[in-house]
């Protein structure tokens, strides 16, 4: 099979699973656009002279387009490139567009006639054609929906960095003792969407109590100085975090680290219990959850993230939020009295990924649906976990809505 990948960029989080299509197949990536300063300077940056299946579009653009239309798959997505993927949506040969949310600011956008008129040129139009679309995220499926495009052609899918492969006892010896404080840890950007505010105004109610969530908190947790909250990262708020933190008397059990290397961010995951995801819905996927399950932490994650409804049973391997602070900070405080419940969903968290969510699996399945459509035969999704009720790259995406009410929250 010859296979081709066109997105914006080749970075850490791609490479993967880009190196399990090489190891299968006939694949080049196709990077179109230099990588963002910012996301350089963070570590994401990657020479990609080391891999000789990534070219630049760029580079030569007439070869480029001839291994499009030559290819029996091609991946498409992040890059607003129409002209060049339409001959091949027009001749009819099997394309997978790869997308993330097409409303992160809400579901009320879709009803621009000028938007809508674009998404049928781009995507509608094609709903009887050999086009499907991998959901970079769980709520992917209901976007494309509203615009009536892939009609039973939508998969899960997402995002696939590097998977560690640890014995699990000697991953959880690294987390924290029962007499030990819970080691509690926040990760990313320091931005408004990221939301880190919540992680320390969760910090303050483990410190302080509050009593209706958790009565009876501050005799377990505060007088022994049971937690420790590790912000790892930077940006445009970091200042405004230290200042908060000082102001709500957190200075003995917060700690900044500023911008650490990938690799140093998983080494503070592989200690760490609990991991905080506080972004919003503009966080179309968020491949820190990839990491933080791998490395066995138990993650309290708000439920408007795009990857969190694919990737965690609530209650199983994870705990899903709303993002009012009390009742995020509920969650945490529950995990931190329940070390025991902490580590066994870490546990299964870690196990989630070494089955399902790691570049393996994904182009396995992904290689799996391709060669049967190729043959004429209808898409063949992944099936669903029947225990935890898990979902994995290319099962039938579930179409989630925006308002996930008691779906996700059942087992708790």
């Amino acid at each position: 099979m010859k296979l081709s990948f066109v997105s914006n960029y080749f970075n850490h989080h791609q490479q993967p699973l880009c190196e399990a299509f090489a190891q299968r197949t006939d694949f080049v990536f196709y990077q179109t656009e230099p990588m963002e300063e910012e996301r350089v300077r963070m570590g994401w940056g990657i020479d990609i002279g080391n891999y000789p299946y990534v070219k630049l579009w760029q580079a030569d653009e007439e070869a480029a387009r001839k291994r499009i239309m030559d290819s029996d798959v091609v991946i498409w997505g992040g890059v607003e490139m129409e002209d060049e993927i339409e001959p091949r949506l027009q001749a009819g040969k099997l394309t997978f567009r790869y997308s993330e949310r097409l409303y992160k600011e809400g579901q009320w956008k879709f009803i621009s006639p000028r938007g809508l008129k674009k998404k049928y040129h781009d995507h509608t139009r094609y709903r009887k054609s050999p086009v499907y679309l991998l959901c970079a995220g769980a709520f992917v499926g209901s976007d494309y929906k509203l615009i009536r495009a892939y009609p039973k052609k939508k998969f899960v899918w997402g995002y696939f960095p590097e998977v560690k492969h640890y014995e699990p006892e000697e991953l959880m010896a690294k987390k924290s003792r029962e007499d030990e404080p819970v080691r509690i840890l926040w990760a990313g950007r320091m931005i408004d969407w990221k939301h880190p505010e919540l992680a320390i105004e969760t910090a303050d109610k483990l410190l302080h109590g509050d009593k209706s969530f958790t009565p009876g908190l501050e005799d377990k947790l505060t007088v022994q100085g049971g937690f420790e909250l590790t912000m790892a990262g930077g940006g445009d708020m970091e200042e405004e975090l230290k200042d908060m933190v000082r102001e709500k008397g957190l200075t003995e059990f917060v700690h900044f680290t500023g911008f650490l290397s990938p690799e140093e961010i998983r080494a503070e995951m592989e200690k760490a219990d609990i991991f905080l995801f506080t972004s919003d819905r503009k966080e179309g996927w968020g491949a820190v959850l990839n990491e933080a399950m791998n490395s066995g932490c138990l993650v309290v994650a708000r439920h408007d993230i795009g990857a969190v409804p694919y990737m965690l049973q609530h209650g199983w391997n994870g705990m899903i939020a709303q993002s009012e602070p009390a009742r995020f900070a509920s969650r945490v405080c529950g995990m931190a009295l329940h070390r025991e419940d902490c580590r066994e969903q870490g546990l299964r968290a870690y196990e989630t990924i070494s089955k399902y969510w790691n570049a393996e699996n994904a182009a396995s399945q992904f290689l799996r649906v391709a060669e049967g459509l190729l043959k004429g035969e209808g898409p063949d999704f992944a099936p669903v976990d029947e225990e935890s009720g898990a979902l994995q790259p290319m099962c039938r995406d579930p179409e989630i809505g925006e308002h996930l009410g008691e779906r996700f929250t059942r087992r708790w």
